[in-house]
C-alpha cells in the first residue's frame, strides 16, 4: 500500500521545524555537536498526519561521523523541542527522531545500474 501524500499542514510544519533545527545547528548551538568536525544539513522534516512526530533526515560531509551526529541530534532532542516551542505556535511539538538520509545513496545505485554494460543492452534493444 502506498503512503499517502503528506497535507499543507504536514509540510507547513515540517519546513518550519527543519528552518529551526538547521539555523540551531548552524549557529553551533547544540552542545552535543560540538565537538563533531563535520558538516550537518538537514535534508528534509516528515511529520506524522497527527502532528505529534516527526523524522528528521539528515546528511553529514563525513560518513564515519554519522552515527555520532546522529546521536548528538537524538540527545539534543529535548532542547530542540523548546526551541520549537518558542518559535512556533503549535498545540503539539512533535517527537524529534533522527535518521541518515539514504536518498542520494539510492540515486547513486540506480544510476550506476543504469550504466552497466548489460543493462544497457536491454534499454537499447527495447
Amino acid at each position: 500500500m502506498a503512503d499517502k501524500e503528506p497535507s499543507q499542514r504536514q509540510l507547513r510544519v515540517g519546513q518550519e521545524i527543519k528552518k529551526i533545527i538547521a539555523h540551531q545547528i548552524e549557529r553551533d548551538e547544540i552542545r552535543n555537536l560540538q565537538g563533531i568536525n563535520t558538516l550537518v544539513t538537514i535534508m528534509e522534516v516528515k511529520v506524522s498526519p497527527d502532528l505529534k512526530y516527526a523524522t528528521v533526515y539528515v546528511i553529514t560531509s563525513d560518513k564515519e561521523q554519522e552515527q555520532e551526529v546522529i546521536g548528538g541530534l537524538q540527545l539534543a532532542a529535548n532542547y530542540l523541542r523548546k526551541v520549537i516551542i518558542s518559535k512556533t505556535d503549535l498545540r503539539y511539538i512533535p517527537e524529534l527522531n533522527f535518521k541518515i538520509d539514504k536518498t542520494f545513496e539510492e540515486v547513486d545505485k540506480i544510476e550506476k545500474l543504469l550504466k552497466d554494460p548489460k543493462v544497457r543492452k536491454d534499454i537499447e534493444a527495447k
